[in-house]
C-alpha cells in the first residue's frame, strides 16, 4: 500500500497531536520534502518526537525514510497522472466540470487499482468457500454501504445463495441475532466506526456466525469484530467523504467476492444466471419496438 494510502487508513486512529502532523501531509504530501522534521513539527504546532511518533504509526523507523518514501511515490503518481493531478486531491471552487470530471475518474480509478493491487487473494478466496457452504448470508451497511450491501444481496441472490440485506438498523439486529453457526454476517463501513454497523456485526458474532468487515480502516473497532476483514484503499476527502471513492472501491471487493463464490461452482452459477435472466426478459422493451418508436 502507498504511504499516502496509509495514512488515510490510519487517520481515524491517531491522537491528536500525531492526527496534525498527517493532515498537513495529506494536505500537501510535498511539504515533507521541503521542510526538516523540525519545521514540519513547528509548521503542526507540534514536537519533533510527535513527527517521529507518526512516522512509526504508519510502518517507517522516522523521518528520513519517509521522506524517502514520499519523494518516490510523489515521482511515480506526478509520472501517471495526467495534468499533474494528485490521488486524494480535493475540488475547489474554481474547478471547471472537465476539471473535476477528471478528478472523480483519476481518483476513482486509482482507488478501484489500489484496492485490487492490495487485496488479500488467500483470504478473498477463504471467504468464497465460506460464502459458498453459508447457510445464510445477512449483509448490512449504513448510507453509501447501504448501496453496496444491496449489491452484493442482488448478485448472491441470482446464483441461489440465501443472502439478505436491510433497511434499517433494527432490522438488521434482528437478523443478526437470529444467526446461527454456518450463518455469515457482512458489513461494509469506510471508517469501520459506523456504530449501526458495528452492533451488527457484534451482534452476529455473540450469537455464533462468521462475521467479515469490508472497510478502509485496519485498526478500526469493525475489524475486531470480524473473522476476515478486506480492506479498500482509498483517500476519501472532505467533499467526497464516504460516498464516491470509498463506495466504489468497495463495489470492486464485491464483484471480485462474487466471481471467487460464483467460480467455485461454474456450472451452476451459467445456469442460475441465464434462468434469472429470461425471467426478467420479458418485462424488457423488444429492441425493434424501441426502434420503431424512435
Amino acid at each position: 500500500m502507498s504511504i499516502q494510502s496509509t495514512i488515510h487508513s490510519l487517520l481515524p486512529s491517531m491522537s491528536p497531536s500525531i492526527r496534525r502532523v498527517a493532515d498537513a501531509v495529506i494536505a500537501d504530501p510535498a511539504v515533507v520534502l521541503r521542510q526538516t522534521i523540525s519545521e514540519l513539527a513547528v509548521t503542526c504546532k507540534t514536537s519533533e518526537p510527535s513527527v517521529i511518533r507518526f512516522c512509526r504509526t504508519v510502518g517507517l523507523n522516522g523521518y528520513v525514510q519517509l521522506r524517502l518514501q514520499m519523494a518516490t511515490e510523489i515521482g511515480r503518481e506526478a509520472a501517471n497522472t495526467p495534468g499533474a493531478r494528485r490521488f486524494g486531491e480535493d475540488f475547489s471552487r474554481g474547478d471547471s466540470l472537465t476539471d473535476a470530471v477528471a478528478k472523480v475518474r483519476f481518483t476513482e480509478t486509482m482507488g478501484i487499482e489500489e484496492t485490487l493491487d492490495n487485496l488479500d487473494m488467500p483470504l478473498l478466496s477463504e471467504v468464497a468457500r465460506k460464502l459458498d457452504q453459508a447457510s445464510r448470508i445477512m449483509i448490512y451497511g449504513v448510507g453509501a454501504g447501504a448501496i453496496v450491501a444491496d449489491d452484493l444481496r442482488y448478485k448472491l441472490f441470482r446464483i441461489r445463495r440465501m443472502a439478505y440485506s436491510f433497511d434499517s438498523a433494527h432490522e438488521a439486529l434482528i437478523g443478526a441475532s437470529l444467526i446461527r453457526e454456518g450463518d455469515i454476517a457482512i458489513a461494509f463501513s469506510h471508517s469501520g466506526r459506523t456504530t449501526e454497523t458495528l452492533e451488527f456485526l457484534t451482534k452476529a458474532r455473540e450469537a455464533g456466525g462468521t462475521t467479515i468487515a469490508v472497510t478502509n480502516t485496519p485498526a478500526s473497532p469493525l475489524t475486531l469484530q470480524a473473522d476476515h476483514s478486506l480492506f479498500t484503499v482509498v483517500r476519501e476527502t472532505a467533499f467526497r467523504s464516504g460516498a464516491m471513492a470509498s463506495r466504489i472501491a468497495q463495489l470492486a471487493i464485491v464483484d471480485c467476492m462474487f466471481v471467487a463464490v460464483a467460480q467455485r461452482s461454474y456450472e451452476t452459477t451459467i445456469a442460475a444466471l441465464a434462468t434469472t435472466h429470461q425471467a426478467v426478459s420479458g418485462k424488457k422493451t423488444p429492441r425493434k419496438q424501441t426502434e420503431q418508436s424512435d
